[in-house]
């Protein structure tokens, strides 16, 4: 399940992000998605799936 909630951001850093995320075909949602997933993988912090039955 996803949680929604407001994300204060420098105005150049979310033009960068919306700039990455076009160039990778996703939307800036998306892009933030991934980079925090990638963040978490790479400090083997992600967070573990829960299998389902």
């Amino acid at each position: 399940m996803k949680k929604t909630f407001a994300l204060r951001v420098d105005e150049e850093v979310l033009s960068a992000i919306e700039r990455w995320a076009a160039d990778e075909f996703r939307s800036t949602n998306g892009q933030i998605e991934w980079i925090l997933n990638e963040a978490l993988k790479r400090a083997k912090r992600n967070p573990q799936k829960k299998k389902q039955p």
